[in-house]
């Protein structure tokens, strides 16, 4: 899992309430288990003017010209701006593979359905908390100032806007420790990768008879 310390970047607003997985990425995409392959069709409802399924060439198909992430102010934005209740409805990974793969680093929102936010922070994917009023100011002084972007600050717990403005954001402390050295399940484990071979070289040692059962 990639590091997260310093970012600096485009911020995209998606200025609505209660956003659902289904709406991240839409059910019939969830045939792969494979962590890759699901940015095209990220908000696949609102970003295209057709149905979408497997297999289509999202090349080919007509994008809705009113939606955020298809007007080119925004094109190229890692930071997700949202309103209250980002990403609730049904547990799916897919839905923070699906933001990360476009290209988003962060999300920042009033609130966050548990389960999305707790499969973010497995995944490298940063949500931040702010108050109702901070994200309300955030989304005016982006719809103002095209080519808007924020800098986040994961060990100084801080959002930094343009104009200097300074806000913090409160996270756990070991989801904190895991993202800025880049290490999700797998990384913790393998950090112990020793003491357990260790372990089952004595373990073998001790009931030699177990590794003819394993075989």
């Amino acid at each position: 899992m990639e590091a997260f310390t310093i970012h600096k970047g485009l911020v995209a607003p998606l200025d609505r309430a209660n956003v659902d997985t289904d709406l991240i990425i839409p059910k019939q995409f969830l045939k792969s288990i494979k962590r890759s392959g699901f940015g095209p069709n990220l908000f696949d409802e609102l970003r295209y003017l057709d149905h979408g399924e497997p297999g289509m060439d999202n090349s080919k198909r007509p994008l809705n010209p009113d939606f955020v992430l298809n007007k080119e102010r925004y094109q190229g934005a890692s930071v997700l701006l949202a309103r209250e209740n980002f990403g609730c409805g049904s547990s799916r990974e897919h839905a923070p593979w699906a933001l990360m793969q476009f290209g988003f680093k962060a999300i920042i929102a009033p609130s966050f359905a548990d389960i999305f936010f707790n499969n973010s922070f497995k995944n490298g994917l940063l949500p931040i908390i702010l108050s109702e009023d901070e994200v309300a100011k955030l989304f005016d002084e982006v719809e103002a100032n095209p080519g808007y972007q924020l800098t986040i600050d994961l060990d100084k717990q801080e959002v930094t806007s343009p104009t200097g403005d300074t806000y913090h954001f409160e996270i756990d402390q070991f989801r904190k420790y895991c993202l800025l050295n880049g290490l999700d399940d797998i990384g913790l484990t393998l950090r112990e990768a020793d003491k357990i071979k260790a372990y089952e070289q004595q373990r073998l040692a001790d009931k030699p008879w177990l590794a003819r059962v394993a075989n």
